[in-house]
Formats: C-alpha cells, sequence, structure tokens
C-alpha cells in the first residue's frame, strides 16, 4: 500500500521502518553480552558498505539524470557535474560545521560521546555514594559546604553530557533521515528517481541501522549503563530520522529545482560520516580486515537491492 501515498507519508513511514531496525538491533544486547569489539567493528565496515553504494545508486545516479534532463546545464547536460558537485560539498560541509559544533564542545564523535558518558556517570556514582555514606558528624567536620558544592557540580555535569550526547547522536543520523526523505520527495522527477529507489533506500539505511544500534547499546552495556538504559540510547540514535525524512520530503516536493542538490547534499553528507566517522572507529582496535570485509558486504548487499529489487 506504500505506493498510494503521498511523498511525505511515504517518507515518515520508510524513516519509521529505519528506526524500527536501529530499536530492534539496539535490542540484541539483552542477549550479547559484554564488549564484543571485533562484533561492532564488522557492524561499523557494514554500514560504511551499505551507505556508500546507497549514495551512488539511489542518491547521486538520480540526481545527474535530473541535471542532465533539466536542460540547465548545458544542451546536452554536459554541465551536470555543476549541481550534483555543490550538492555533494555543500552535503560533506554540513556534516564538517555539525562535529566542529561538537568538538567545540569537547566531544569528537558520538562513540566517544558515550564512552565519556559513561565513565563520568560512573565516576560520579561513586563520589555521590561516598558522600552519602558519611555520617552527619563526619559531614559537619569535613566542609559540608564543600560536599553540597560537589554534588550540584556533579548533577550540573550530567545534564551538560546528556545534552552532548543528544547533539552528538542527531548529527550522525541527520544525513540518513535526510537521504530517505529525498528519495521518496524526487519520485518519478526522472527514470531512475522511482518508488523502488527510494524504497530500497530506505531498506538498505534500515539494513545498516540494526548494526548501528547494537553498536550504539552495546558499549553503553558494557561500561556499566543497566540493560534498559542501553536499549534506550542504543534506538534514540534512530528517532531523529522520521524528523528529517519528513523535512526533506517536504523540501523537495515544494522546490523540484532543487531536487539535484538535495539528492547530492543527502549523498555528501553520508560519504562524509562513512569517511571521517565510521571507518576510522572501525579500525580503531585492530579489526581493520574485518571492518574491511564487513563493508564489502554491506556494499554487495545494497547493490543487490538496487540492481535486483530496483
Amino acid at each position: 500500500m506504500l505506493p498510494e501515498y503521498g511523498p511525505v507519508m511515504q517518507a515518515l513511514l520508510g524513516t519509521l521502518f529505519t528506526w524500527v531496525l536501529t530499536a530492534l538491533g539496539a535490542a540484541l544486547v539483552i542477549f550479547i553480552r559484554g564488549s564484543h569489539r571485533k562484533c561492532l567493528d564488522i557492524s561499523l565496515g557494514f554500514a560504511a558498505g551499505v551507505m556508500t553504494a546507497a549514495s551512488f545508486w539511489s542518491l547521486l545516479a538520480p540526481a545527474i539524470e535530473m541535471a542532465e534532463q533539466s536542460q540547465t546545464y548545458g544542451d546536452k547536460g554536459q554541465f551536470a557535474f555543476v549541481p550534483v558537485g555543490c550538492g555533494f560539498l555543500l552535503g560533506a560541509l554540513f556534516v564538517y560545521g555539525a562535529d566542529v559544533l561538537i568538538t567545540l564542545l569537547g566531544v569528537h564523535s558520538p562513540n566517544m560521546m558515550l564512552a565519556l558518558h559513561s565513565k563520568a556517570t560512573r565516576k560520579e556514582k561513586q563520589e555521590n555514594n561516598s558522600v552519602r555514606g558519611r555520617t552527619s558528624d563526619e559531614i559537619v567536620h569535613s566542609h559540608t559546604f564543600e560536599d553540597v558544592s560537589n554534588i550540584e557540580e556533579i548533577q550540573h555535569g550530567q545534564w551538560r553530557r546528556m545534552m552532548l550526547l543528544v547533539i552528538a547522536i542527531t548529527a550522525h543520523n541527520v544525513p540518513e533521515g535526510l537521504a530517505v526523505g529525498v528519495g521518496f520527495g524526487a519520485i518519478g522527477s526522472t527514470a531512475s528517481a522511482t518508488f523502488e529507489s527510494a524504497r530500497n533506500l530506505a531498506i538498505g539505511i534500515g539494513i545498516q541501522n540494526f548494526p548501528e544500534g547494537l553498536a550504539v547499546s552495546l558499549p553503553l552495556h558494557a561500561a556499566g549503563f543497566s540493560l534498559w538504559k542501553s536499549l534506550w540510547y542504543g534506538q534514540l540514535s534512530g528517532m531523529v530520522e522520521p524528523i528529517f525524512g519528513v523535512m526533506g520530503a517536504v523540501a523537495v516536493s515544494v522546490a523540484r529545482p532543487v531536487l539535484p542538490y538535495a539528492l547530492s547534499f543527502a549523498a555528501g553528507a553520508m560519504i562524509y560520516v562513512v569517511i571521517d566517522d565510521i571507518i576510522p572507529e572501525a579500525n580503531t582496535s585492530g579489526n581493520g580486515k574485518l571492518a574491511t570485509w564487513g563493508a564489502i558486504c554491506g556494499f554487495l548487499i545494497m547493490m543487490t537491492l538496487d540492481v535486483g529489487l530496483g
């Protein structure tokens, strides 16, 4: 029944699908315990392969075709690379700007933010317990006001890290939501911008979101978070995608001429995330070869979806 809906509703349903798969992936933390770093690195590599393939077949190829057919960029479309190149660069700059903002706030990636938050939370619990474990006489004789000030500082630090955590996760997942929304909003613009192409993009991002949800929840649980908190933060990483998916579909539905820019913007943002964040993260623990083969498998699966089902 999905083809019968308008592009905005299709984008909403498509990104809700990607969010559900993120939540299901995060739920694997119930069955998989411990750090399992090899599993995480393979998952990251797989996600990189899927996003790379989706960026070309579902986003860049339709963008180039639209620019060529518009007659705006040369009689034969010889300058079709201009809007596609500009959109691609703007998408990369968008994610770069978000990374700069996060770095200025003291964070370098969502995974690092999760690690920082979990370590700080455990330390603060220990400090809180040390204060609460004292008798009233001990507190009176050991700088009561200083202890109260420390508790307030700890609580303030918790709220600050929570806000940074939300910002980091949002910036990491915005490109994926935009890509699905723009894909559905572009349906019918060219021969390659079909419902099947947009659907395959949503399926591909959903597939890569499945291990990505686990890649968030598993380290949290290994670091000492409760099972349900780890699951909550894992599914939270995909919750922003429906919001930006609808925004992307609305934007391209209202302004059709910007479609080549919008599609290539989403592709540029996704490729930047792959190169700058996912691949380096997957190679930090000596599992680079496993991550590479994960990427190859992810690329092949996404290519099969696009070519075989499109």
